[in-house]
């Protein structure tokens, strides 16, 4: 047996193992994942960046021959023809795919689950949220069964889910894994991401599927810095909530006790952040405006079909004028071009990567943090889609969990194009701060991760 289809067979039975508690795939491809590590044979894997890799795709891209529903049950038999371009570039680079990892509707929701399956428990405690919309890959990561998930995120879809299963994710520069089938080319919000247990996968991964392609006229390469080599003092900032963004007491508490614990060879910390005062409106106007324009016929078509999420973020972008939007537009730039503004005095800024901690499965959607009722329930992602709106690189990582029970995890902040400058400051973080991985204490789990799975 070669090597890779040992890996296939170790993955397989980790997820028969252990998916029947965690709920994180939709599909398993076992045919497909076998097939493709009898590609790799026995030659040489060097030079194949993710060559053996175990992984697994968000149920909301195209995997050719390979169901793929969007997390909903109107496309519960649908078999796309051809692969997106970002799972093209994975098979290419050598990755093993296993399956599709469970997703709410069309990516809408803050539990991940669907008509078809779930929800995703927490591979930290099995009443909680594993998050929403990338918790599928999430707890597929964070539990051994895979190395390397693949996840969307719009407004914190990877980041949240990191966050609440104790792994680290990349959110790239929008434009650097370009989507060539995106309809509105010049709208950037929503961007691919990963999620893997280290900072050298998400770098491996990114490298490996980056790269502009010409029908996507925003997608652009890298951007190259010298910030973040080993011995260099960085310029730190850190915000508990960007001055507006509601934020669980608790997870003030580990954010301060995160940044206090940061050792003097990283750089001094200061409490700063660009002005986001008007964020709220303007991601109030621009996401619900670009889901009724993709979703509205979906809508009329078939109704209450869809899920209460999905209904009522298309109904929110009802009536929106084309002056409403384009002053957020504008505003939106403003917002962008504060935050490079801002890191020509800061490599890099810390923030939470979730208002909150996990909560239990059985409650939807977040409704109020500390008793304070939110206007909407969108509002407890303000702490990531802040960012998504000034279209910086993210990278979360697990904060040290020192005696806490649940995983805390925090959003490394780079400017836009500053990717592999930020990829090599959270390999600091990771090495020299303990902000790393660790294995769930599920004993299954505990087992599965701790392994090496490529061998």
């Amino acid at each position: 047996m070669t090597q890779a289809l040992a890996a296939v067979e170790t993955g397989l039975a980790r997820i028969a193992a252990g998916d029947r508690v965690l709920k994180a795939f939709l599909t398993v491809d076992a045919a497909g994942a076998r097939q493709a590590a009898g590609q790799l044979g026995d030659r040489p894997l060097a030079p194949l960046q993710l060559a053996g890799t175990l992984c697994a795709i968000k149920d909301l891209s195209d995997t050719a021959g390979l169901r793929t529903s969007y997390g909903s049950a109107l496309f519960a038999d649908h078999v796309p023809e051809h692969d997106d371009l970002i799972v093209a570039r994975l098979r290419r680079a050598g990755a093993l795919i296993l399956g599709k990892t469970m997703t709410p509707e069309f990516g809408f929701g803050a539990l991940c689950r669907n008509d078809l399956g779930g929800p995703t428990a927490n591979p930290w405690d099995m009443a909680l949220t594993s998050g929403g919309s990338s918790g599928g890959s999430a707890a597929a990561v964070a539990s051994g069964m895979i190395e390397l998930g693949h996840g969307t995120d719009f407004g914190g879809s990877v980041r949240t889910p990191a966050s609440f299963c104790g792994i680290a994710s990349l959110r790239p520069t929008p434009g650097i894994l370009p989507n060539p089938k995106r309809a509105l080319g010049y709208d950037m919000l929503a961007t691919t991401g990963f999620l893997a247990r280290d900072v050298d996968m998400l770098s491996r991964a990114l490298l490996a599927s980056a790269g502009p392609d010409a029908r996507d006229p925003l997608s652009r390469t890298f951007q190259p810095a010298p910030r973040g080599q080993s011995g260099m003092a960085l310029r730190i900032a850190a915000t508990d909530d960007f001055g507006v963004a509601p934020v669980a007491n608790e997870v003030r508490g580990r954010l301060a006790e995160a940044v206090a614990g940061l050792p003097a060879s990283l750089g001094e910390v200061r409490r700063d952040h660009p002005d986001c005062a008007d964020a709220f409106a303007i991601f109030n106007v621009l996401r619900p405006a670009l889901i009724h324009r993709e979703f509205g016929e979906t809508e009329q078509r078939f109704g209450e079909r869809l899920s209460k999420t999905v209904r009522w973020w298309i109904q929110r972008g009802e009536g929106i004028t084309a002056q409403s939007y384009l002053q957020a537009e504008a505003a939106r730039t403003a917002l962008t071009r504060r935050f490079i503004s801002f890191f020509d005095r800061f490599d890099v800024l810390i923030a939470p990567a979730a208002s909150v901690m996990p909560w239990p499965n059985t409650i939807p959607d977040v409704t109020e943090i500390d008793g304070k009722q939110l206007a909407t329930i969108a509002d407890y992602l303000a702490i990531t889609f802040i960012v998504s709106l000034a279209g910086c690189p993210v990278v979360t990582l697990p904060a040290p969990l020192h005696q806490h029970r649940l995983p805390f995890g925090v959003q490394l902040i780079g400017p836009p194009g500053s990717d592999l400058a930020l990829l090599a400051i959270a390999a600091r973080f990771e090495t020299e701060a303990g902000f790393r991985y660790v294995a769930p204490p599920h004993a299954l789990f505990h087992i599965f991760a701790g392994e090496d799975i490529s061998t």
